[in-house]
């Protein structure tokens, strides 16, 4: 695949604060990568890179093949960016903005504009002044999506927004990605990243600690089983790989780590099996191995 974005030991700080040490990761095209993790973990920071708006102080960022700092004005020519917070001119309205918005970006699809603006229930006639958080975020939102782009970036993009404008702005992100666009998303919700992302990058603390698909990061955490047998389900309990273990009404639930399966479904058929269920690891999980020290 097209190498859209590489981003390669990448380091900024901020007086005596280190944002960000050694980051490196790739967008190529076609790909949703999302990149996760707390606030203060550098994800702002690490975007503001990308779009040349600040300066690194160490390594190469490249979107297209060009430098992001030196040549970022033919870069915004081929890209959209959406903040997790849109400034917007009180004195306008959103329909007048997104026009703006669109005309500085070279030009958009107007049917399009006007397919959005309904789809998101945006009234494009009121003042900027007048409008809540997340409709601010609507017309940014809007704006993007009404231009063609190769590459989106949005940053916290549906912060502010209902959960029925989160499923439609993940519903057009999806239009976007079969159209063979490339998009970084940067969000907090979990479960918006997993539906949406080919790859997933983790940042903690300035570090990227985990990169890859979801199925090849999600041999590092545990599954949920739930099993139920004819003989005494709690022979299972002294299994190794078995965590957890909970009997309840003769079946028994536990997390098993994935390279012990084998011995548990061989264990489980033994005793005869009346229900086995297998859930798989969330990005969730993931993310909370992280974050709790484990």
């Amino acid at each position: 695949m097209t190498e859209i974005a590489r981003v390669e030991g990448l380091k900024k700080a901020f007086g005596r604060i280190q944002a960000l040490q050694d980051v490196s990761f790739m967008v190529k095209a076609g790909e949703v990568v999302g990149f996760i993790g707390p606030n203060g973990a550098g994800k702002s920071t690490t975007v503001r890179i990308l779009l040349g708006i600040i300066k690194a102080d160490a390594g190469e960022v490249k979107i297209f093949g060009k430098d992001a700092w030196k040549d970022s004005f033919e870069i915004h020519k081929r890209i959209s960016y959406v903040p997790g917070e849109v400034a917007l001119w009180g004195g306008l309205t959103g329909g007048e903005i997104i026009d703006l918005f669109i005309k500085l970006h070279g030009g958009g699809d107007q049917e399009k504009r006007d397919y959005l603006i309904e789809r998101f229930e945006l009234d494009p006639k009121k003042k900027a002044k007048s409008y809540s958080k997340g409709n601010r975020q609507k017309v940014g939102l809007i704006a993007a999506l009404s231009v063609d782009s190769d590459f989106y970036i949005f940053d916290e993009p549906t912060s502010g927004l209902d959960p029925l404008m989160e499923a439609i702005f993940q519903e057009e992100v999806e239009k976007i990605k079969k159209a063979g666009k490339s998009i970084l998303l940067s969000s907090h919700i979990l479960s918006e990243v997993e539906r949406l992302a080919d790859k997933v990058v983790i940042i903690r603390q300035g570090e990227i600690v985990e990169s890859g698909t979801l199925d090849e990061l999600r041999h590092l955490t545990r599954s949920t089983i739930t099993v139920g047998t004819k003989g005494d389900v709690a022979a299972m309990a002294s299994l190794d790989g078995v965590h957890d273990f909970v009997q309840k009404e003769g079946q028994a639930t536990f997390s098993a780590d994935p390279e012990f399966l084998d011995g548990i479904l061989a264990e489980a058929s033994k005793l005869g099996v009346k229900k086995f269920e297998a859930v798989p690891p969330t990005l969730e999980d993931l993310f909370m191995r992280h974050y709790e020290g484990e």
